[in-house]
């Protein structure tokens, strides 16, 4: 899943500049990588995103449609959206957001976070960091915390563009188990791009996970390359 890229900043630019909003194409070859344990066949997954500032904060959506059935039908939509709230000049800004979607057949638990989000900088990176309490909406809901930080930066005359987030996160370990107690979830994303022209940009998307992938079955640490498309509006 493609996430958080412009959020990064957004928490710098809240007032400063109009809505943004790009859709990215991604081949997916995790079948190659890891056999049918995690996907009977590689796939694409389309996604678009969308970052709307106002006076009052800022907010920030993405809809991931994965095309992995027969013929290359849509088998999985999964949404966030996430909303930033500014107060005047103080350092820290109210974050709550919604996680949740549909597949062939099943539904994915709905995720409810209310927290805190942190802008800063580190050299020529904007970045963005939360802390959230996060309520998985399973069948016994789990409440648990989550650690968020996201990264953007332009390079060589905006011609290259790097970029990602980072989610930590708790959940009951009692989904399909009887154990009980709380396990960590690792999921990052960090992308590249070359940006042909301001519209156009080829580049990677490096999925890397833990505890994610067949997180009811095993634990094990994934890393999933994508080659990739993208089309600012």
């Amino acid at each position: 899943m493609t996430r958080k890229i412009l959020f990064s900043v957004a928490l710098f630019l809240v007032s400063g500049i109009s809505m943004a909003q790009n859709l990215q194409l991604h081949y997916d070859p995790r079948s190659s990588l890891y056999g049918d344990n995690v996907s009977p066949e590689n796939y694409l997954t389309a996604t678009y995103e969308m970052f709307q500032p106002d006076n009052w904060g800022s907010t920030f959506m993405f809809v991931d449609l994965d095309f992995n059935l027969d013929n290359g039908n849509i088998g999985m939509a999964y949404a966030e959206i996430a909303r930033a709230f500014k107060i005047g000049d103080f350092p820290l800004m109210p974050h709550i957001e919604y996680n949740g979607g549909l597949g062939n057949g099943f539904s994915i638990p709905n995720a409810y976070l209310a927290g805190a989000a942190c802008p800063f900088q580190l050299g020529d990176f904007f970045m963005g960091a939360y802390v959230a309490y996060k309520l998985n909406a399973f069948e016994k809901a789990s409440h648990d915390v989550q650690w968020t930080v996201t990264w953007n930066a332009d390079f060589l005359n905006d011609k290259l563009s790097l970029a990602g987030f980072l989610d930590i996160w708790s959940e009951n370990k009692d989904q399909l188990e009887s154990t009980s107690g709380k396990k960590l979830i690792f999921l990052s994303e960090p992308q590249i791009w070359y940006n042909f022209t301001p519209n156009i940009a080829l580049g990677s998307e490096v999925k890397l996970s833990y505890n994610f992938v067949n997180a009811l079955v095993e634990s094990k640490l994934y890393v999933i390359p994508t080659l990739a498309a993208k089309w600012n509006f």
